[in-house]
């Protein structure tokens, strides 16, 4: 029986060993094993057990002698020792002894100059499809000749020992020096995606290549847009325009002369997905798409996008070609055009705002979204969530190199910068009302074409922000935050409230330039 080289690794199993298959294949293994169900229009919809989402706190990089002054350790990135590396390496192997297993040999980065390749090994069908979506297929030639640069072992039924001493049965651990990744305990396959953008984050700025947690989509004309977000601030969504073609929807990577996309595929969020403002996410719903911890209407085996009872992070992954209108190459010019998303549930940040560069640095380290009142236990407000460069738990190098990257990329470039409010209006979350997509989407248009490089502009005196007192087919009150609330003075209390929690959240950054400092939003 081929075991396709897993001899190098120390893995022996009794059982069968698939490589690159088919997803048709894929999901009839999936099927067969119980691991998930097919919706009606064919996706394998799959629960994802304990962790429906990603656990920070059980994820550690391997600490030695050659890696360590490179990391930025913290609470973000925790060390562990080669010998407790060791130790959940071979728990897993001993756990693979007897399962069937599932390679996927693909790529990360669609730029050929910088693409490392990844040798993932699955136990359960439904993650290996999961992962092939995700990566760039290899051609057959490609495969025939493959080395990978990375490995990386998956076995979320294999729960870590107490005697390793780690924080629980779960570990996500990279090993930068080994060039080794381990996913154990956790069935969540968003563990396995983020654990290669880190080591792209690790590898590529070590290239020159500013590395980033965003989508991208770009014009027929050439013309590259980038929307950088935290999770829920609408990045697969705006990105995926009929009348663009999209680069990819999470992770690219910025070169001297490109733009280019790490993944195949896309990884979207589906809770509340509709045909009529998403269609094309809607459409990619369907047979080889991996949806993840869905509910199905029981008589029709429709998926219910509106059922949060298993968790409010739901998701789909599918490969790009799932989407009519993509760069098939993942590579585009550099950008003209930069928006920072921010679903802001205080409802006080403007729907869209211009930044000079030193605002622009201000708000991209700041990396700023709000959580929702009542979407966790004990939240009655909003709650300010700011994530260091929009990605700070996949960051293992120090976060000012990718800030400092990003003014250079900027500035070289002379790309336009634009701070967009995907969130609420008129009052904050309970009060005020969502910005329909339509404006933000029009707003977006406006911003790309250049309908707001001539516009007239007022300051706001709590943010500092440069909005734009006219913008084509959008509401003029729509565009002043205080305008939209009646009641003048708590819309000042709570633009207070914010400014002052970015104000204390910019104190950790010690390094930067006054005029940067200067240029986020003013205390009172």
């Amino acid at each position: 029986m081929e075991n396709y080289g897993l001899e190098k690794y120390g893995i022996e199993t009794t059982g069968s060993v698939f490589r690159n298959i088919p997803p048709g294949s894929l999901v009839e293994k999936a099927l067969l094993k119980g691991e998930g169900r097919l919706s009606r229009a064919g996706a394998l919809c799959i629960n994802t057990g304990e962790r429906t989402g990603r656990s920070p706190n059980d994820k550690y990089i391997v600490d030695t002698p050659t890696i360590h002054d490179t990391i930025a350790w913290g609470k973000v990135n925790k060390p562990v020792s080669p010998e407790k590396f060791d130790m959940v390496y071979q728990q897993i192997i001993n756990h693979f002894k007897d399962k069937d297993l599932y390679i996927f040999d693909g790529y990360a980065g669609a730029n050929p100059k910088y693409s490392y390749a990844f040798r993932v090994i699955n136990e359960k069908a439904s993650q290996n499809l999961f992962i092939s979506n995700l990566l760039i297929k290899p051609t057959h030639r490609e495969l025939q000749h493959f080395q990978e640069d990375f490995l990386i072992l998956v076995a979320p039924d294999c729960k870590v020992d107490k005697s390793v001493g780690l924080n629980s049965e779960i570990a996500v651990m990279i090993d930068y020096e080994r060039h080794v990744v381990l996913i154990a305990g956790t069935g969540y396959s968003g563990e396995i995606k983020k654990s290669v953008f880190c080591v792209m984050n690790y590898m590529l700025p070590q290239k020159n290549v500013f590395t980033m947690h965003c989508s991208a989509n770009v014009g027929d004309d050439g013309n590259t847009a980038l929307f950088f977000g935290l999770s829920g601030t609408g990045k697969t969504t705006l990105s995926a325009d009929p009348n663009r073609k999209l680069i990819g929807d999470d992770e690219h990577g910025w070169s001297r002369t490109t733009i280019f996309n790490f993944e195949g595929g896309c990884y979207a969020k589906c809770i509340g997905l509709s045909k009529k403002y998403e269609p094309e996410i809607w459409d990619a719903v369907r047979f080889g798409a991996v949806a993840e911890n869905v509910q199905l209407f029981e008589d029709s085996r429709v998926i219910d996008f509106n059922d949060d009872s298993i968790t409010e992070n739901t998701r789909v992954g599918y490969p790009l070609n799932f989407i009519a209108n993509i760069e098939p190459r993942g590579v585009a010019p550099i950008p003209k055009t930069i928006f920072f998303l921010a679903a802001d549930a205080f409802g006080v940040l403007p729907p869209i705002s211009k930044l000079d560069k030193n605002s622009a640095a201000y708000h991209f380290v700041s990396g700023y979204t709000s959580k929702l009142a009542g979407t966790e236990a004990g939240i009655t407000e909003p709650q300010a969530t700011f994530s260091t460069c929009f990605g700070e738990p996949f960051l293992p190098l120090d976060p000012l190199l990718y800030a400092k990257q990003f003014q250079r990329r900027v500035e070289k470039a002379g790309a336009s910068v634009f701070l967009i409010n995907t969130g609420w209006v008129g009052g904050s979350y309970g009060v005020g009302k969502r910005i329909p997509l339509k404006y933000t989407r029009t707003m977006i248009n406006a911003a790309i074409n250049g309908d707001l490089d001539y516009v007239p502009y007022e300051k706001d005196p709590f943010f500092n922000l440069n909005i734009p007192k006219f913008c084509p087919n959008i509401p003029q009150e729509l565009l002043d935050p205080r305008a939209t609330w009646l009641d003048k003075e708590e819309y000042d209390k709570t633009a207070e409230k914010l400014v002052n929690m970015f104000v204390e959240n910019f104190k950790q950054y010690t390094n930067f330039p006054e005029a940067v400092v200067k240029a986020g939003p003013v205390k009172k």
